[in-house]
Formats: structure tokens, sequence, C-alpha cells
């Protein structure tokens, strides 16, 4: 898929099946894999090149873990984590590891490399891009005209409150004597 990252991983899932006495000579150069050995060892050669063309040959069907999707696809973490959680990037399942010297273990959605390989040549990457470009300049839209009708709520209220101090504004305060009869309490 012309991942460097998924090269160095099926170098390393080749380096596993390996004998380990074969590891290092095997090792990868952009997206080369070389298996040099020497010469006058040919039985140890062949049992390599054996391994290597039938992980070769099984790397089409491994799943595509999140960096190396975000390698192929030149993508964001960010981008694939929003991608997946609204389903327009399918996941394969999930895996989980432990890590060399961590006590807890990891779940991480890997990938069909045969839907990778669809979006890749449909540009569906592009069209994700666009659409959430113009998602995002709706969303602020909407937040700036939220923002602007709670100012204007809020001028109001002031300018209400305002009014509300200077004194009431009903008729029956303008008549005289009206201050002495709300005093003596008549009306509660």
């Amino acid at each position: 898929m012309g991942s460097a990252v998924r090269a160095k991983g099926i170098l390393q899932e080749i380096q596993s099946k390996l004998p380990s006495s074969s590891r290092k000579s095997i090792s990868l150069e952009g997206v080369d894999l070389t298996l040099a050995i020497a010469a006058h060892d040919k039985l140890a050669f062949n049992a390599a090149a054996t391994i290597a063309a039938k992980v070769i040959e099984e790397a089409g069907s491994l799943p595509v873990i999140p960096r190396e999707i975000e390698d192929i696809l030149t993508i964001k973490t960010s981008e694939r984590h929003r991608w997946l959680a609204d389903g327009r990037l399918p996941s394969a399942g999930t895996r989980t590891v432990r890590l060399n010297g961590r006590a807890r273990q990891i779940t991480f959605h890997v990938f069909d490399p045969k839907i990778i390989e669809d979006l890749l040549d449909r540009g569906a990457v592009e069209e994700w891009r666009e659409e959430d470009a113009q998602a995002k300049a709706e969303k602020r839209r909407k937040a700036a005209y939220q923002a602007k009708l709670t100012r204007s709520l809020k001028k109001n209220s002031e300018k209400r409150s305002k009014k509300s101090e200077s004194g009431p504004e009903d008729p029956a305060s303008k008549l005289r004597g009206w201050e002495e009869f709300d005093i003596d309490g008549l009306l509660r």
C-alpha cells in the first residue's frame, strides 16, 4: 500500500517467524526488503526466503493497525477517531496487546486492507475533509448567531432593569397621594 509503517510491520512479522540466527539477515530499505545470507549457506537462505515469501503473500490479508492507516491515508489521529466514531471509517474489529514493560493492556481498532484500498481508490478522504470543513463552518455560524442572540437578550434585560430602577411605570404611580395610600398597606 506504499506505507513505510506497514512495510516495517511486515518486516517485524517476518523476523518473528525466522530463527534467531537469521533475524538480522533481513533488512528494510524504504519499502524494499533485502535478504542477505552468505553464499555458502544456501539451506538457511532458502528457508528464510520461503518464510519471507509466505509472510509477504499473507500480508495482503493482515489487518491494518492505526499507525499504518494514518500513514496510508495520510490522515491525522483526530480525523481517524472522528471518522471511526461516526461510522465513515469501518473497523474490522479490535486487538488487545500488552506492550513490553507495561502492566496494562491496550486495545485498538484494526481495519480491513480491502476497505482501505477502496477508500484510496475513491478518494473518500478528501470528500470527508470537505464535509468536515463545511460542518465546522456551519457550526461556527450557528454559534456566532447564538452568541449574538444571547448578547441582544442580555442588553434588553439590562435596559428593562434600568427602567425599573428609575421607578415604576404603571399609571397608578402618577396619581397624587398614591405613596401614602401604598404605605398604609391597604392593598395587601
